[in-house]
């Protein structure tokens, strides 16, 4: 044979080194699958288990904080919600308290007001009010007494009916029509006249408003002569004689 073919046949003998290393390898391997037989499933899984729980550990504390800070902000919010419907409470009673008092001194014056008027007309009012229409007074002596009485009521003028009629008894006898010729009076020119016989003057002086300006008017002479009694005597009840 030449000498390649010689060649061919030594490279493909292996040399002694290079089994020992093909040995070593395979020796490696079942080593490798022997220990991977010897170790059980479960050691796999706790190593997972405890690789899947550590995140969770790590991440609880975040989410904590994270809450806390929601729950603050919430209470923050709520604080403030209620100052302000407590700030616009008090505003809305002070502006209540305000209208309250602005009302009151709004009747107060209106009070005021129709007190005035009232007063305003009472005094434009005559002093003398008419006597109740459905009330009669006889045409006699009695009557013109009474009717008398009645006006010098309205008119805080004293008197009484059993002192009228006794100064009346005395000066005219009861006779509206009676005049004194012949006292100084009527030398004077001014006689006395009527029931109370009373002179001019003095019955222009002290005639009373709401009755007769003729001095023989029986009402009109008898409520003269008492309100002028009143003022110089205290009442026609103290009169016992000429006056």
């Amino acid at each position: 044979m030449s000498k390649n073919f010689s060649f061919i046949r030594k490279s493909r003998a292996l040399t002694k080194t290079q089994k020992l290393a093909a040995a070593g390898v395979t020796t490696l391997g079942a080593a490798a699958i022997a220990v991977s037989a010897a170790v059980p499933g479960e050691a796999q899984t706790t190593v997972a288990a405890d690789t899947a729980a550590a995140p969770v550990s790590v991440a609880s504390q975040p989410v904590k904080d994270v809450k806390a800070s929601v729950t603050d902000r919430l209470a923050g919010d709520s604080l403030k919600v209620q100052a302000i419907a407590a700030k616009k409470q008090a505003a809305a009673k002070e502006k209540a308290a305000v209208a309250a008092k602005q009302a009151a001194a709004q009747r107060k014056a209106q009070a005021a007001h129709h007190a005035k008027q009232a007063a305003g007309r009472a005094a434009q009012r005559p002093q003398m009010q008419t006597v109740a229409a459905s009330k009669t007074y006889g045409n006699d002596l009695n009557g013109w007494i009474r009717q008398s009485l009645d006006i010098m009521k309205q008119h805080n003028i004293p008197g009484s009916y059993s002192g009228l009629h006794r100064n009346i008894m005395r000066e005219s006898s009861g006779n509206p029509r009676a005049i004194n010729l012949w006292d100084i009076n009527a030398i004077n020119g001014i006689p006395s006249k009527g029931l109370l016989q009373v002179i001019d003057p003095t019955f222009r002086t002290y005639h009373v408003p709401g009755t007769s300006w003729n001095i023989y008017d029986p009402v009109a002479n008898i409520t003269a002569a008492c309100n002028y009694a009143a003022h110089r005597y205290g009442s026609m009840d103290n009169v016992n004689s000429a006056y």
